[in-house]
């Protein structure tokens, strides 16, 4: 579980931070591939220095029956997003440009007492993008992230509750770790939720790859492929609270570094 502390947000606009070994924390910077062996850089794109930002290249849906197509947004929902005629090398096709019959408009879980299924959304590239208010993840990303990042979809909009999402992964709010925990339940990486305290010696140490935990003894928040996923509104100008994709933050001063094996 975690404190009801929040930090003081910061003005300025949130940027990759950098882990062991000069890695900044985030996803890969989109572009030509390394020539080199070296690791590339990881910052955060810059779209996601706002959650207010919202993407504007192609997004795509992955259905119920694993078919990726052209994601179109329901009519309610207002987006900058815009596919039709839009193709990507290695994405299927198939289908209409129209949203698809699984598609579920993104809407305020809250409402519900719990966690709602949301769309599995996809973009070209290594970073994870805002779309519509949720996180699309990257076609490149290893299928455990997408899982992750899906999951945490499915909290957005509800409410923060301290020790929410320990007694059961189903609740109608969820606390710092707690959140955390849904998203890695969501790839099959946890059984059981864990504290804050706990994530300080779970998995591996440092920054990940795709995926980088922080944790202390009142609070706990993860970065994956590029957003942040918090219910703090630290160094966020929405100032949302909950569970919610936001920037990365410019530092993470006094949180031990873990991220899954492999990730």
């Amino acid at each position: 579980m975690c404190s009801l502390a929040i930090v003081a947000i910061s003005a300025t606009p949130a940027l990759a931070t950098t882990g062991p070994g000069g890695v900044a924390v985030g996803g890969a910077v989109p572009g030509p591939t390394p020539t080199s062996t070296a690791k590339p850089i990881h910052t955060a794109p810059i779209t996601a220095r706002t959650p207010n930002i919202l993407y504007n290249g192609p997004v795509y849906e992955k259905t119920a029956g694993g078919e990726v197509i052209p994601y179109v947004p329901a009519p309610t929902i207002a987006s900058q997003a815009s596919v039709a005629g839009t193709a990507v090398p290695g994405a299927v096709t198939g289908g209409s440009s129209a949203a698809s019959p699984t598609s579920t408009a993104p809407v305020t879980p809250a409402s519900a007492g719990g966690p709602l299924p949301m769309p599995q959304l996809l973009v070209p590239g290594s970073t994870a993008r805002y779309v519509d208010g949720l996180a699309a993840a990257p076609m490149s990303a290893p299928p455990a992230i997408q899982e992750i990042i899906w999951a945490g979809n499915e909290l957005i909009g509800l409410p923060y509750i301290y020790g929410g999402g320990h007694a059961s992964f189903i609740s109608p709010g969820y606390d710092c770790s707690g959140t955390v925990s849904f998203a890695l339940h969501g790839a099959a990486l946890l059984t059981a939720a864990m504290d804050s305290s706990e994530f300080m010696v779970w998995g591996s140490h440092g920054a990940g790859r795709w995926i980088t935990i922080f944790s202390n003894a009142g609070h706990a928040y993860m970065t994956v492929a590029g957003l942040r996923l918090d219910t703090s509104a630290a160094d966020d100008p929405s100032n949302q609270q909950g569970p919610r994709w936001r920037p990365l933050r410019p530092a993470n001063e006094g949180f031990v570094v873990r991220h899954p094996r492999g990730l």
